[in-house]
């Protein structure tokens, strides 16, 4: 059998499109495989015992609103952005969508701008991503009005998977807010 050639390929195969899959691949699971890791050291510290799945929003009732409008805009975007990544792209639905995710992005990073409890009083590492954030969602808007799709769909997949999917998996670390509202021991 002969390999085909670049002109027999189906048009949306791209080795650059491929590498780009299994680069996101890798750096999920390597989020993954951190989470799980520090997750564990973190019960194995504290003696605890079998962790059950459970819903609970009391914890997130008693925090503040700015906690709240974060953790909204947070699992809003989520949801919109993988509907974003996996859907068609291009078209209408794309774009209502993708201006949903923008404004849901926005109030995740802003309302991430007034949360402080984690490193005391002042700001941490994680505030950067917020800052960042805030700088390239117009920039990948920007990308798109100007039919730079490969600009854009690289600032917008590099938001959602930085943003979203590693950040929001170690916000699941036990002890943190969001553990509290999913996980018990």
């Amino acid at each position: 059998m002969t390999p085909l050639s670049a002109a027999q390929l189906p048009p949306a195969f791209s080795l650059r499109r491929l590498w780009q899959r299994r680069k996101n691949t890798l750096v999920f699971l390597g989020a993954g495989a951190g989470y799980a890791a520090l997750s564990y050291f973190i019960l194995a510290s504290e003696g605890a015992g079998a962790v059950r799945v459970r819903v609970d929003p009391s914890p997130l009732l008693e925090t503040s609103p700015v906690v709240q409008a974060h953790i909204a805009g947070a699992c809003l975007s989520f949801l919109i952005g993988t509907v974003l990544l996996l859907g068609v792209k291009g078209r209408t639905f794309h774009r209502v969508l993708g201006y949903g995710w923008i404004a849901t992005m926005t109030v995740t990073a802003v309302s991430s701008l007034f949360i402080t409890g984690l490193n005391g009083d002042n700001y941490s590492l994680i505030h950067l991503l917020s800052g960042w954030s805030l700088i390239v969602l117009p920039m990948g808007l920007a990308a798109a009005r100007r039919h730079d799709i490969a600009k854009h769909r690289a600032e917008m997949t590099g938001i959602f998977f930085g943003g979203m999917l590693i950040a929001g998996l170690f916000s699941f670390l036990p002890g943190r807010l969001m553990w509290h509202l999913f996980f018990t021991v």
